[in-house]
């Protein structure tokens, strides 16, 4: 399934927050989707499998950025 124009733009906000907030975890990130992606184009690989467990510490992440970013402007 594809994703919105309004889906991808929200995402690409919330990525450029994630990137000035934590550059490193972006980087780590980026390496994971590098890796897993990799993984997935060789023929007969189990990637989506491998890489399912990774995909809910990338969601996790990406909900810690926006609660964090909520608190900041609730408490200014």
């Amino acid at each position: 399934m594809s994703l919105s124009p309004r889906e991808r733009r929200i995402l690409a906000e919330i990525e450029g927050a994630l990137e000035q907030e934590d550059p490193e975890l972006a980087r780590r990130v980026a390496e994971i989707n590098r890796a897993g992606w990799a993984r997935d184009a060789r023929p007969g690989s189990r990637g989506v499998r491998r890489r399912a467990p990774r995909a809910w510490m990338i969601y996790l992440a990406v909900a810690l950025v926006i609660v964090s970013l909520l608190v900041a402007v609730l408490t200014t």
